[in-house]
């Protein structure tokens, strides 16, 4: 396989924009999800249309051997990555002393352990042959606290930090680490999240734009992107550091409460 990228949550979304970007490309793919029929059916469409391989790794990065799983199955097949892409990451309304914990669990496990596993298992490799690009989806959600999604924000505020501690670790090598930090963005996350019906999810990018971005950014050796926000939200993260935290939390409060 040549210039392969591998993708986590690839079978719907910012995933699988970011996979259809790569094999315009002409670059080979790892594609990572639960979906089998979904990653199977990307699969048959990219090599058909680009010509490209694409190898399919059916796994659910919330259970915790699943990041060491994919690095076996990958070494096994005589596969190496050139970009790791971990995109895989879900969200979750309401009071957190009210929400299922076995799901805000699976939501740090997904969203904070699976992607730092699977840096620390393919990051050496990159970092031995001197070459490699890894990006990082986070959200805008990591520069602030989230009340009403408490534990979804503070998990991305951890991608946010270990990508950028990253980078500044790597600065003497060709391999890089770039975050990407979409705004309110059209794929599952809003429904399966419960927030379809928040200000916050009002209006919303296009997850092939938001994908364009973070793959540019990726290709530039770039250290984050923010993408995918209205004229408002730009105004209001340029405002954080003056706002008080009091005020700064009500306002996050009320996008987030779901409207009846």
């Amino acid at each position: 396989m040549k210039n392969t990228a591998l993708i986590t949550g690839a079978s719907s979304g910012i995933g699988k924009e970011l996979a259809q970007i790569h094999a315009e490309q002409g670059g080979d793919l790892v594609i990572v999800a639960r979906s089998e029929e979904k990653l199977n059916e990307l699969k048959d469409e990219l090599e058909s249309r680009h010509g490209i391989s694409v190898t399919v790794l059916v796994k659910d990065l919330a259970e915790a051997g699943a990041p060491k799983e994919i690095y076996d199955a990958v070494k096994a097949a005589g596969i190496e990555v050139d970009f790791l892409i971990n995109n895989a990451g879900f969200g979750g309304q309401g009071k957190f002393h009210e929400r299922d914990w076995q799901v805000d669990h699976a939501m740090i496990q997904l969203n904070v352990v699976a992607l730092t596993a699977l840096c620390r298992y393919f990051l050496p490799d990159m970092v031995a042959r001197n070459s490699g690009r890894i990006l990082n989806v986070s959200s805008t959600a990591s520069l602030l606290p989230g009340p009403l999604q408490a534990v979804y924000f503070a998990t991305k505020a951890f991608v946010t930090s270990f990508s950028n501690a990253l980078a500044a670790e790597l600065h003497d090598t060709d391999v890089t680490v770039t975050a990407l930090l979409p705004g309110a963005t059209e794929t599952e996350f809003a429904s399966v999240s419960g927030m379809e019906k928040t200000n916050l999810f009002a209006n919303m990018a296009s997850a092939r734009t938001v994908a364009e971005d973070g793959y540019n950014a990726m290709m530039a050796g770039k250290l984050e992107v923010i993408t995918g926000i209205t004229f408002a939200n730009k105004i209001m993260l340029g405002s954080i550091p003056f706002t008080p935290k009091k005020i700064l939390l009500s306002q996050i409060r009320g996008m987030q409460e779901v409207k009846e």
